[in-house]
């Protein structure tokens, strides 16, 4: 497993949505490897959640966990989470504003608003289909996430 570079605000790949990912390709030791590789590098850089276009990778793939952080001592405990081609459905129009990070956009911060309650459906890592709800900071790390497989950053 490897650390990978992580795309800086200004690269181009951040604002380009990423292409799906097919299924059969999902157990391939290239979509295997990235997943590993993109784990890795969240968690070396103390990231909550990663996007593959973070990590110049025009995939629809996204990966999270919230544990024991530096960045956000206080937040709800996540297990590690992989997301593939994953679509959202707000659940509800309340929102919350809080405020975001982004491994890509260093040294900043801003005051966010997300959908408080959300439905996940995506892959996960092994090609099972996964469809579940989301709320609070849970719910905010995938749509931040999700942004970024659309060609979004946080500041947008």
């Amino acid at each position: 497993m490897s650390i990978l570079k992580v795309a800086r605000l200004g690269n181009p790949i951040l604002r380009h949505p990423a292409a799906p990912i097919p299924r059969e390709q999902i157990e391939s030791f290239e979509i295997q490897r990235l997943i590993a590789d993109m784990v890795v590098t969240m968690r070396e850089y103390d990231g909550v959640g990663l996007a593959a276009v973070q990590v110049h990778e025009s995939k629809q793939i996204a990966v999270l966990e919230v544990s024991e952080n530096a960045r956000y001592p206080s937040k709800p405990r996540v297990p590690l989470t992989v997301l593939i081609n994953p679509t959202l459905t707000p659940l509800s129009a309340e929102m919350e504003d809080d405020w975001e990070g982004c491994l890509s956009v260093l040294e900043l911060r801003g005051k966010v608003p997300r959908y408080k309650n959300i439905q996940v459906s995506a892959h996960n890592a092994t090609g099972d289909r996964v469809d579940f709800t989301a709320s609070g900071f849970h719910a905010r790390v995938i749509q931040h996430e999700w942004d970024h497989l659309q060609g979004k950053v946080y500041l947008d």
